[in-house]
């Protein structure tokens, strides 16, 4: 264990001679730091003394190398730090809420003590230019808590165990370990706080320097006691590097939880913080809760918010694949069925008790032969067994499944083998894969809350855990409030929506967060001339095509009513061909009847049974057949509801190049920073493989607004990228050319070059709205994709620079608001659509607020979180959160507001949308690397969407 070494002393590690085996304490180096942050004076180390004492071996031996340094301590601003050493500094006993100016100041010092790596570049994201101050103002209530932090001289150290162990709980376990035999004698009775990785806090210098612990771990579901087995958990680990006192304080907050509760990232769960429910396919949901510390306006806050996850189901094997795969026992299995056994059960922890002693062990394949034919080779090296022959013979069982494969654990070369029905999976084990449509539901009916009841929830989890009377958190002086805090909100209004004059409304103020389209018409209308229907499904479509078309008309679009080519059935089986085949008898209707054009929209009634259909018929139409495609659900379509009709009437419109609606101050160019000279709205996202899928690139996807000052029109562009790089990778780049060389391109450079043929117009302003970026990508991410843009506008014009505004959407995080009134709710019981909180829960200095744009349907809404990295058009608060708030009631799908602003949203669709074309390789059952992308990183080239479609927003 090493405290972060200073000055010019060698590195003692470095010099140290290989670890004996043997249990021993050593004691040598030196280190350097300052008490309650400041930079302290050098100490010198005392000089190396040597222990030894017999102990019995033990199946887990690991030996902790300690070294002291010094972390920036929680301290309160008016008092000064004194130069000291850090050894040698007191606690001071006064509570004190720790500020803003104290974190920020502790982050300086630090910054002295230490230079930072030269990958990592200082970032300074904008000053919040003001407060908002439009709308009416009212309070809100928000899960987080409070906290307040005595002074105290935190110091860090950073844990690395050699060889390296992957699990969590074995590091904690053998720390818990040491802590418990040296607590008293070796560590002055400081109770450390450590994160299971590399990081362990004490509230205070540990009294030495340098120290070597033994501590004897015994595993006791391991059953092998081997001298390699023996030696393979041996581990000696040391300690060193300096880390944030918010981080400190987290994990000292997640040090008892942590060896409660099974850990996943930073939410917890067990059955003991509510009762599992079954999710189907041998899968189930633990609930439990999510924690973490945050720095806001009001000081630190602890952030707590229920949650839930999907588990194994401890039952046993047999069961799991019966439940799972829906298979029947009574043949043999496929080679197909065989892969999707292997890759659902490698990695899963199984425990068998059929000796009479259990023993535990981790599935890594199944064999390729069933039970019946299995064979293993006897120590005399020269004869065989059947599997089943031995343990009829040994323990006298007889197995009931024999064309069952068996389990196999360790290596490939050196297998042993388990019959399934005599393995149980173990309890409280992540299922990490993707869950099907059936079992997010099941999740979602099972965990929906109403905004009060997930209230009561949270404030029972602060309740329960008595974080006050920790002894973790009474060490390193955390107090926490208990109630949820009290938040100023405001209300924004809501637009004004304009329609087209024909109708008899041509405006309309939206009422909590909706309104409909009785009486209006579509502001832009498209027209679609040559149509038809194909039906996958056993109904018949004629009516439904009549119907819809009927809606679309008294929407003002121009629709002919007669399908170019007749109504036909199609068979489902044959999705492919039967595309092609239209695609050819329309190409002949046109050509025969000497008209021009082509295609313009193909309603497609899906099949009645669950599938891939959708994402051949979306990757055939777009990439091959450059079809704008419409498809609808078989029982929906049977329906023919009139709202289900309008919103596909919405979809058609905009897929046809029209407009639905747009905001009455764009009409008017009433918008601050965007109507006042050409501006462009980009959005921004990257989606990822479900876990699990190593082998299929990431989707990078950008939309681009095309119809200033309208701002509600949007062309898209995709590419795939290096898998889970959520940087993307292609806004800007240079291609050669063989006559013209060095060419450039990009998604960037060609949105704004479309921008300038649409409108005639470059623009002079871009507002960038990013999706999908976490905290600890922000610097890297606008780093990277910030020079893409400049760039990318640099060849187009030398000298061209747009102001750039790049806003961060975040919608995966655990801040919830709960409404204070009664009478200020939607009629979901949530918070009012509008609702933005810029103060209290925010960043202390950064631009950023909350923003809940939308009317809750069910459970509890989630408000967005909009973090401004990057600002030349210095917008106002007021300004950016109401354009922001404004453009949520723009989206083209139905005549509600969004949760999220819809060029995220767009970019968003458009990313899952490419994904599905490489969906039938993703779902293949190889378990290889399905020729998509290797281990050198090469993506495959995404097909490419055809130009006449991406004209238009083929992906509402």
């Amino acid at each position: 264990m090493s405290r972060r070494g200073g000055g010019n002393h060698p590195d003692n590690r470095r010099n140290q001679p290989p670890h004996s085996q043997q249990p021993s304490v050593n004691a040598a180096g030196s280190g350097r730091g300052g008490g309650r942050g400041s930079r302290g004076g050098r100490t010198t180390a005392p000089p190396p003394s040597y222990a030894s004492a017999p102990v019995t071996p033990a199946p887990f031996v690991a030996a902790p190398v300690v070294r002291p340094s010094v972390v920036a301590p929680v301290a309160n601003p008016s008092v000064t730090a004194p130069v000291a050493s850090s050894s040698s500094a007191q606690n001071l006993p006064s509570p004190a809420t720790v500020s803003t100016e104290t974190l920020t100041s502790d982050l300086k010092q630090k910054a002295t003590l230490q230079s930072a790596p030269s990958s990592q570049k200082a970032v300074r994201f904008p000053n919040r230019p003001d407060y908002g101050r439009l709308g009416r103002k009212i309070q809100v209530r928000a899960n987080h808590f409070q906290l307040q932090v005595a002074d105290k001289d935190i110091h860090h150290y950073d844990v690395s165990i050699s060889p390296e162990i992957i699990s969590k709980k074995v590091c904690r376990d053998i720390i818990n370990l040491l802590v418990k035999m040296y607590l008293e004698s070796q560590l002055d009775n400081r109770i450390p706080a450590y994160d299971g990785r590399k990081s362990l806090f004490t509230a205070g210098a540990l009294p030495f320097n340098s120290k070597v612990f033994v501590v004897n771990l015994t595993d006791e579901n391991r059953g092998s006691s081997s001298e390699a087995d023996r030696k393979k958990r041996e581990r000696e680990f040391k300690l060193d590097c300096p880390y944030e006192t918010i981080q400190a304080l987290d994990i000292a907050l997640r040090a008892t939880p942590s060896e409660k509760y099974i850990v996943a990232g930073r939410s917890f769960f067990s059955p003991s913080l509510g009762q599992p429910g079954p999710l189907g396919g041998g899968i189930e949901y633990y609930r439990g809760f999510y924690q973490s510390i945050r720095p806001t306006q009001m000081g630190l806050s602890l952030n707590i918010d229920v949650s839930s996850r999907a588990f194994y189901e401890p039952i046993l094997v047999t069961e799991f694949v019966k439940k799972h795969f829906n298979l029947n026992f009574t043949r043999p299995l496929s080679d197909q069925d065989r892969v999707k056994i292997k890759k659902a059960l490698r990695g899963v922890k199984v425990k068998l008790s059929h000796s009479g002693k259990i023993r535990s062990c981790k599935v890594t394949g199944i064999s390729r032969e069933p039970l019946r034919d299995l064979t293993f080779m006897l120590e005399d090296n020269a004869s065989r067994k059947k599997v089943i022959d031995y343990f009829h013979e040994k323990y006298n069982i007889v197995l009931k499944h024999p064309l069952l494969p068996a389990l196999q654990a360790g290596p490939d070369s050196r297998p042993t083998y388990f019959p399934m029905e005599l393995c149980q999976i173990e309890p409280g084990q992540r299922y990490s894969k993707r869950l099907n449509e059936e079992q997010v539901t099941a999740l979602l009916r099972a965990t929906c809350q109403r905004p009060d009841e997930r209230r009561e929830d949270i404030k029972h989890i602060v309740k329960q855990h008595h974080f006050n009377t920790d002894k973790v958190a009474e060490e390193f002086g955390i107090n926490v409030r208990e109630e949820l805090a009290l938040v100023d909100a405001r209300v924004l209004p809501p637009p004004t929506l304009k329609y087209h004059g024909s109708g008899s409304e041509s405006k309309i103020d939206p009422r909590m967060g909706q309104w409909n389209m009785i009486n209006k018409r579509m502001v832009d209308a498209g027209k679609v001339q040559f149509w038809t229907c194909v039906c996958f499904s056993r109904m018949d479509p004629t009516r439904f095509c009549a119907e819809l078309v009927k809606m679309c008309r008294s929407r003002g679009m121009t629709f002919n009513p007669d399908p170019l080519v007749p109504i036909f059935p199609g068979n489902p089986n044959q999705i492919e061909r039967e595309l092609v085949e239209l695609n050819k008898k329309c190409k002949a209707t046109l050509d025969g009847t000497k008209q021009e054009g082509r295609l313009q929209l193909l309603i497609i009634i899906l099949p009645d049974f669950k599938g891939k259909s959708y994402d051949k018929i979306k990757r055939v139409c777009e990439t091959e057949l450059g079809i704008i495609s419409q498809c609808c659900q078989p029982k929906q379509a049977a329906k023919m509801n009139k709202q289900y009709l309008e919103n596909l009437s919405l979809k058609i419109n905009v897929k046809s190049g029209g407009r639905n609606t747009v905001l009455n101050d764009a009409f008017e160019k009433r918008i601050p920073l965007v109507t006042d000279m050409p501006t462009i709205i980009f959005g921004a996202d990257v989606t990822h493989p479900q876990p699990g899928e190593d082998s299929t690139p990431s989707i990078a996807a950008v939309v681009a607004s095309m119809d200033w000052p309208w701002v509600t029109r949007y062309r898209g562009i995709v590419s795939a990228q290096i898998h889970r790089e959520e940087i993307i990778q292609d806004l800007f780049k240079t291609t050669v050319h063989p006559q013209k060389g060095v060419q450039p391109a990009g998604m960037i450079r060609e949105l704004i070059l479309a921008f300038h043929k649409s409108t005639g117009l470059k623009p002079g302003r871009i507002i960038f709205y990013r999706d999908g970026v976490s905290e600890g990508q922000f610097s890297q991410v606008l780093l990277y994709e910030m020079d893409a843009i400049r760039k990318a506008c640099s060849s187009i014009q030398d000298g061209y620079l747009p102001k750039v505004t790049f806003v961060v959407v975040q919608k995966r995080h655990h801040t919830r608001l709960f409404p204070v009134n009664n009478n200020e709710t939607d009629r979901s019981g949530n918070i009012m659509p509008g609702t933005v909180v810029d103060t209290s829960i925010c960043h202390p200095r950064e631009f950023d607020f909350y923003l809940n744009s939308h009317a809750g349907i069910q459970g509890t809404s989630r408000p967005t979180h909009y973090h401004v990295l990057y600002d030349e058009n210095r917008f106002s608060a007021d300004q950016l959160q109401s354009f922001t708030n404004n453009l949520c009631y723009t989206y083209a799908r139905c005549t509600r507001s969004v949760s999220i602003v819809p060029p995220a949203y767009y970019a968003h669709l458009l990313a899952f949308r490419a994904r599905s074309y490489f969906s039938e390789v993703e779902n293949s059952d190889s378990g290889s690397a399905s020729g998509i992308r290797s281990t050198t990183n090469f993506v495959a080239t995404l097909p490419s969407i055809l130009d006449n479609v991406k004209n238009v927003m083929f992906y509402c």
